[in-house]
């Protein structure tokens, strides 16, 4: 498993949320429709570069209930997805 620090969204990308938490990522570039649920719109919303993985996983934990300390290595692999599909980036 890649670990991420900083990962930043690709400012290309469009964040369409919906009614109930969930969201759809659009990249006008490729086309490609990325369907995120309300933690992963959570995660994407601090994807700014100035947010490691454990910045994101500790303002989890503060505003959720029962977050399992495994979330942590979801966060990372999601992130990496993010990262593999041109939707993020490492910030330089």
């Amino acid at each position: 498993m890649e670990t991420i620090n900083r990962a930043i969204a690709n400012p290309s990308v469009v964040l369409r949320e919906e009614f109930d938490d969930w969201a759809l990522l659009f990249d006008p570039d490729t086309g490609e429709v990325y369907g995120l649920n309300p933690i992963g719109v959570f995660i994407w919303k601090r994807l700014d570069g100035r947010h490691t993985v454990e910045d994101i996983y500790n303002e989890l934990i503060s505003q959720f209930d029962r977050v399992p300390e495994k979330s942590i290595d979801h966060i990372n692999n999601f992130v990496s997805d993010l990262t593999k599909r041109g939707l993020a980036g490492q910030e330089v």
